[in-house]
């Protein structure tokens, strides 16, 4: 056991768990998030052998920050429901009440968080495309292009395209997945949906479901909205990237690019980013690079960003040749 004042937050939080019954202790972890249980769960493990000095420790902890929290919110909507109805009359109350109230969250898919890839694949490959889009909104990036990976290749197309331009949700929507998840036997949850579609996120989905996989989905992308295919691509690999890139590929890139691009892209560069190019360069060719970046001065942003696109394009066009690998390697990146 840790001695008292290492203890963190995360121990302490397990040390009040293993404090409450097991019903109580299993209607606060039933509110948090699977990686927040997760980590508690290992937590408390580790804290299963606390004396009385810990327990004492953890509190006074807890007593201390509550003293410093208000309860004036605890509830606050029936006080204030009953104190307009009381003022005006209960059908002027409920007027009043649908003017001012704040608007409660939408429905939440919660209970995707905690279903096996393989069980939402399953839940989604006969459903309407548009529903599978909106189910993968509700996932982590990871989670999502696993279940992407599952779903059969003429539906990924679709998929992915309707991801990227989910815009408003629907109220049916919500509920068509709430029958599903039924079906499922998974339940139901409470919070915020996704209302738009994020060619990031989508972004960030194909650089996770393989080379071949993802390239084919873009190119099928493209024949629908160009535009946002090019996005999406965009987004899978940026200038920031470049610091993944392993020295010897990076000074290939670098050695490919003529100066007049090389200039204004390292002058908007991350400081790190910045030095691992120019470490990547001979001496001469990095204090040269440096001397023109200096006498260039202020530049307009609209040209670094132009600058950068131009370079990211030369890093990828060598690693289509299979010159250089970017953005992970292996069939990570397309």
């Amino acid at each position: 056991m840790p001695d008292l004042p290492s203890l963190g937050d995360e121990q302490a939080a397990a040390i009040l768990l293993l404090l409450f019954s097991e019903d109580e202790a299993s209607g606060i972890l039933s509110r948090l998030e699977p990686n927040e249980v997760e980590q508690l769960s290992s937590v408390m493990y580790s804290v299963a052998d606390i004396g009385a000095d810990e327990i004492n420790t953890v509190l006074d902890r807890f007593v201390d920050r509550a003293r410093h929290r208000t309860t004036i919110g605890y509830r606050s909507d029936i006080q204030i429901q009953a104190m307009l109805t009381a003022a005006l009359g209960e059908q002027r109350a409920e007027v009043m009440i649908s003017r001012t109230a704040p608007k409660k969250p939408a429905p939440n898919l919660e209970a995707l968080k905690w279903m096996a890839p393989e069980e939402i694949a399953a839940m989604i490959e006969e459903e309407h495309p548009q529903i599978a889009a909106l189910v993968l909104s509700f996932l982590s990036t990871d989670n999502a292009a696993a279940v992407l990976s599952l779903l059969p290749s003429d539906m990924q197309d679709d998929v992915v395209y309707r991801l990227a331009t989910l815009g408003q949700v629907s109220n049916d929507a919500i509920e068509t997945i709430e029958h599903l998840l039924t079906a499922f036997h998974a339940p139901k949850g409470s919070g915020t949906v996704a209302t738009k579609g994020d060619p990031s996120e989508v972004a960030a989905i194909m650089n996770q479901v393989g080379k071949k996989n993802s390239a084919r989905m873009i190119k099928a992308l493209a024949k629908r909205d160009k535009k946002l295919a090019g996005t999406i691509e965009d987004e899978m690999f940026t200038f920031a990237d470049l610091i993944t890139v392993e020295p010897k590929d990076l000074g290939t890139i670098m050695r490919s690019v003529d100066n007049t691009q090389l200039v204004p892209a390292l002058k908007g560069a991350d400081e790190k980013l910045r030095a691992k190019i120019l470490g990547c360069m001979s001496s001469r060719a990095a204090q040269t690079l440096e001397d023109e970046m200096n006498e260039r001065g202020p530049m307009p942003m609209s040209e670094v960003i132009e600058a950068q696109k131009s370079v990211v394009a030369q890093a990828r066009r060598l690693a289509d040749a299979g010159d250089v690998v970017i953005g992970g390697g292996g069939d990570d990146y397309v």
